[in-house]
């Protein structure tokens, strides 16, 4: 029998240490008028990088008191965009990030409203 499958993440599962990891979503928001074109972001968790895609998605955050979480963009010149949070051990508040016009601001990175 075959089971139905879900596009859904789980609010929390299973790591490799056999802890409960949490996944938390991001959305990654690129201002309607850039001076700028072809970037993609770059996720940090924990300091770990992540290379993005705009838009929404999920991200395994790893379990413990709190997870620190960046975004910048770069441009083979340098970083811009730059924006972190400290996520609590407790919170599953999806956050939204948004980068800046010109290429050499910093971005926001908040809670969903």
């Amino acid at each position: 029998m075959v089971s139905p499958i879900s596009d859904a993440a789980p609010a929390s599962a299973p790591d490799d240490s056999g802890a409960l990891a949490r996944r938390l979503e991001i959305t990654i928001q690129r201002p309607k008028l850039a001076l700028y074109a072809g970037l993609r972001p770059t996720l940090v968790i924990d300091g770990r990088g992540q290379p993005t895609q705009w838009g929404v998605g999920t991200w395994q955050v790893p379990p413990g008191a709190h997870a620190v979480i960046a975004v910048y963009l770069f441009n083979r010149l340098w970083r811009f965009g730059q924006a972190e949070a400290t996520v609590a051990a407790d919170a599953l508040t999806p956050l939204v990030y948004r980068a800046p016009v010109l290429p050499f601001g910093r971005g926001r990175l908040a809670p969903r409203r």
